[in-house]
């Protein structure tokens, strides 16, 4: 089979001139061209005059080798990579112990996923609830200001990507075999098939329910275990007499002791009280950089307009979205930070008298805001002396947005007209907050350090160069943006086993290894091979 990539046709083009396309990049006749597929489908929208899609395709011929001959010159044919994904490793049938994933984020629920199936029967522990439940609790939170510090946006069955846009695109250069499994894994969950080949593919919040419950019982099926409101609260830790140790087992919130060699630690960014756990614990802990900032939004037709021209509303494009880069002349860069496109800024907090914003969209992508954090980087330089400082630092100004919002969980918010001139807003404009339990208008410069408001202040204006209209007067700033990745991380070798306890794998966006659903459950793959074959090994 062939790759054939960059094939690139008009937004409107027939479904034949795919086909048409393929023969003549090829130089062959009909009859010699078996079949073609969409590895993926990506949109170019740089000229908004002249939208194309950009196609990847996987291609059979009859005569392959004499295609590859005419074409060698062609960077753009080749043989089609394998993406075939093969497991590492099966259990034994007498296994002795059984492996410990600690969350079920997309990280955790793919390791464990991954550990069912190669027969290693894996307990994981959530100390949240199922993902129903979990909704139900988020929904307090969002219409009636009720907090379960528990079960909210960042703890509870599916993680933090949950109530997002169920993004699945990343940084990965090459997602490869394990990229692919988790696509496939997905859809087999119920994701939409479209997320096997599209550049950008998302599923939704509402969708994510029911991919997450459906994979749960695939893990139980298969043998594993998944134990809800089971909170780990310490470790059971063999001490070496050189420093550092190995990993016995764990202790749960209601006393009991799970004994186990093997933890896979898929905590997510919010999991404070077991960073500080581990910190005392003396698991090898550092500060990384995160970023922090506010959410924006504006109407979504504005951005449609803005990057899709006189095409804006085509029903194959559907709602635009955008990524944008600032270098500050304080030294800062400004980013836009998880999109939402038709979607809602959404109550994030998970500790009582903080405020947290994040931003969610239903696979419809249809609601009238657009969405996006538009955040600053900081680094351990900002919050010095403390491996765990950059999470006293996110609680300050979380507390800070607190009182600003009224002390009520209602965000502080601000237009964005009022922000760059320095002045509290009174009222929204015509851009009405989607924020639930609500908004204070306010002055957002008291919730945010002043090198980042500096920076958003310059930003703001340069934006609205690659998107007209993005400093209109009426947009809307809701704050604050503080859980873009995780303040720590936490220090793992090429084994991907903790630096210095043996038995304890760090993995996942929590522990400083990815940032968002693809990477996080690509990572939680990794792990869970690594594990594999450790425990077959017999290391420790």
């Amino acid at each position: 089979m062939l790759r054939l990539t960059e094939v690139r046709l008009p937004l409107d083009h027939a479904e034949g001139e795919l086909r048409d396309a393929v023969l003549g990049r090829l130089g062959i006749a009909a009859d010699d061209l078996v079949a073609h597929r969409v590895f993926r489908r990506a949109l170019d929208a740089r000229k908004s005059s002249a939208i194309v899609f950009t196609y990847t395709l996987d291609v059979e011929v009859r005569d392959e080798a004499g295609v590859l001959a005419a074409l060698s010159g062609d960077r753009h044919v080749s043989i089609t990579p394998d993406t075939d994904y093969r497991f590492v490793a099966r259990a034994a049938p007498d296994l002795k112990s059984r492996p410990v994933v600690i969350g079920t984020g997309p990280c955790g629920l793919f390791a464990g996923l991954l550990l069912a199936q190669m027969g290693f029967r894996p307990i994981i522990l959530e100390r949240g609830k199922p993902v129903r439940e979990r909704t139900q609790d988020t929904f307090g939170l969002w219409r009636q200001g009720r907090l379960d510090p528990e079960s909210n946006v960042q703890f509870g069955e599916g993680g933090a990507g949950t109530f997002s846009d169920g993004k699945l695109h990343s940084q990965i250069k090459d997602p490869g075999q394990r990229g692919r499994k988790v696509l496939t894994e997905l859809v087999a969950a119920g994701a939409p098939a479209e997320i096997l080949y599209l550049a950008k593919p998302h599923v939704g919040t509402f969708r994510l329910v029911a991919v997450v419950e459906h994979m749960r019982a695939t893990i139980a099926a298969l043998g594993g275990e998944i134990r809800f409101r089971s909170k780990v609260v310490d470790l059971d830790i063999d001490a070496a007499p050189a420093g550092g140790g190995r990993i016995r087992g764990v202790l749960l919130a209601d006393g009991e002791r799970l004994p186990c060699d093997h933890v896979v630690l898929a905590l997510g960014h919010s999991a404070r009280d077991t960073f500080q756990m581990l910190f005392d614990r003396g698991v090898a802990i550092e500060a990384k950089p995160f970023s922090i900032g506010l959410r924006i939004e504006h109407p979504q037709s504005l951005i449609d307009r803005a990057r899709f021209g006189k095409f804006a509303g085509h029903p194959l494009l559907g709602a635009a979205d955008y990524k944008l880069v600032h270098h500050a002349r304080n030294g800062r860069s400004v980013y836009s930070f998880c999109m939402c496109p038709g979607g809602t800024v959404v109550a994030a907090a998970s500790e009582p008298g903080r405020v947290v914003t994040n931003g969610m969209s239903q696979y419809s992508r249809n609601e009238r805001n657009a969405n996006s954090a538009i955040v600053v980087g900081v680094t351990p330089d900002d919050y010095p002396g403390h491996p765990l400082a950059g999470i006293a630092f996110q609680r300050h100004w979380e507390e800070r947005a607190f009182v600003a919002g009224g002390s009520s969980y209602a965000a502080p918010a601000q237009r964005v007209g009022d922000f760059l001139r320095g002045i509290p807003s009174a009222a929204p404009g015509t851009v009405l907050p989607s924020y639930r339990p609500g908004v204070l208008m306010t002055d957002l410069a008291a919730c945010l350090p002043e090198y980042v408001v500096a920076a958003l202040r310059e930003a703001l204006p340069a934006f609205s160069r690659q998107i007209r209209g993005f400093a209109l007067d009426d947009a809307l700033l809701t704050g604050v943006e503080t859980r873009t990745s995780s303040p720590i991380r936490i220090r793992r070798g090429e084994d991907y086993q903790s630096a210095n306890i043996r038995g304890l794998y760090p993995a996942g966006e929590g522990a400083g290894y990815a940032g968002g659903i693809l990477s996080a459950a690509v990572d939680g793959i990794k792990v869970a091979e690594a594990l594999a074959l450790d425990m077959l090994g017999g290391a420790g």
